[in-house]
């Protein structure tokens, strides 16, 4: 924690600024708490001007936690609330699919459409925009961003696994879950340092301790809330105005529903990417991408088997595991990409490129999945300095 808070000036507009962005939740939150009837067009507008408002919420949030915890577990929780919407899609599908195997299609294509939709378009979105805004050529990150990177890399060697046995069960649940506890542990392990406030956040840092953690932990609560109520509606509002454009109903709900539900932390990683904090922002999409890869993989077969009424394994058909394998390559790539901490123009093109092929050509989704898989070990070679400090700092190993 802070001994000495720095002193800002707040100004009338902040205020006003923090108001503004409250209000505009209510409309979206109002209509999906008590099933609100919407219209897909005008559903789209207003959940997705509550999810816009929340995710400004959310991000002054994660800022304000910084003078009391690192920054690195602040990004965790704010990882974890902006993508409950993606949990909650994605365990109805497989709470369905128990009962009915044509769900588990769906349930599995959401999950690593929303994961391949994190690096192949967020990662290379926050390159892109601080590049264009700030000037610059390419993103430095920070020593302690081998944390995030270490942890992916775990999860990412172990997702090729569930291919290769073709299901998710228990074990797996175990293993990716524990994963996930020990990344946030390590995260919480991380010094406190307060940073630079920017905006409404600099009214919650002037406050006492006391007054500041209650309203900090009340944004927290208040923006995860508006996003579990209103994200589902959103999806829902986005793929009746596909269907009625008569877009296919699996892509609906491997891209667009994802884009519904990962749009809080695009809103909160583009905005700290436009004032500068690029680290910051990538890496509150990475901490999405470990969260997603771990603890939402490791629970599907655990409510599966809830479901179920008994333990037997998630099974996965060809199709699935083709998903599995592609999201699995894609990931690998884009931990090599990043373990030497540098991000450029070149690499956030690649990672771009090959996503848009495979997403606008499904019949060349091998030949991509190879793709990533001779450059991630291109990559890896030349960056195979970088590989053993990036274990040492996850394990908190000295150096």
């Amino acid at each position: 924690m802070s001994e000495h808070p720095q002193k800002y000036h707040i100004g009338f507009s902040l205020y006003l600024l923090f108001f503004i962005a409250f209000v505009m939740t209510l409309p979206g939150l109002f209509s999906g708490l008590f099933h609100i009837e919407i219209s897909p067009v005008w559903g789209s507008l207003v959940f997705g001007i509550a999810i816009f408002a929340a995710a400004f919420i959310l991000s002054w949030a994660a800022e304000a936690a910084q003078i009391d915890i690192s920054e690195a577990l602040a990004v965790v929780i704010l990882a974890l609330l902006a993508v409950l919407p993606e949990y909650a899609v994605d365990f109805v599908f497989t709470w369905k699919a128990a009962h009915d195997p044509s769900q588990a299609h769906y349930a599995i294509a959401n999950m690593t459409g929303a994961n391949r939709l994190l690096v192949g378009l967020g990662w290379p979105a926050v390159l892109f925009l601080y590049v264009l805004v700030k000037k610059k050529k390419e993103i430095i990150l920070s020593e302690k961003h081998r944390i995030e990177i270490f942890y992916l890399a775990m999860a990412t060697i172990y997702s090729f696994t569930i291919p290769l046995k073709g299901s998710l069960n228990l074990f797996d649940t175990v293993i990716l879950v524990a994963l996930f506890f020990m990344y946030t542990r390590r995260a919480a392990m991380m010094e406190t340092v307060e940073p630079e406030m920017v905006g409404p956040t600099k009214i919650v840092a002037q406050m006492k301790t006391i007054p500041r953690r209650i309203a900090t932990i009340g944004m927290f609560l208040f923006s995860g809330v508006v996003i579990f109520f209103v994200a589902e509606p959103f999806a829902e509002s986005l793929v009746g105005m596909g269907k009625h454009f008569g877009v296919n109903e699996f892509i609906l709900v491997q891209w667009l529903a994802p884009i519904a539900s990962e749009a809080p932390e695009f809103i909160v990683a583009v905005t700290w990417a436009m004032r500068g904090a690029a680290g910051s922002a990538l890496n509150a999409l990475i901490s999405s991408k470990i969260n997603q890869w771990t603890l939402l993989v490791g629970t599907i077969p655990l409510v599966f088997a809830i479901s179920s009424g008994a333990i037997r394994p998630f099974m996965l058909d060809q199709l699935q595991n083709h998903e599995l394998i592609l999201t699995a390559a894609q990931s690998l790539f884009g931990l090599a990409v990043l373990v030497n901490l540098k991000f450029s123009k070149l690499e956030g093109l690649l990672l771009l490129v090959l996503f848009a092929a495979q997403l606008i050509v499904e019949q060349i989704r091998i030949e991509v999945t190879v793709a990533y898989l001779i450059l991630a070990i291109i990559f890896l070679i030349l960056h195979r300095h970088n590989l053993i400090p990036a274990a040492k700092m996850g394990l908190k190993f000295r150096k």
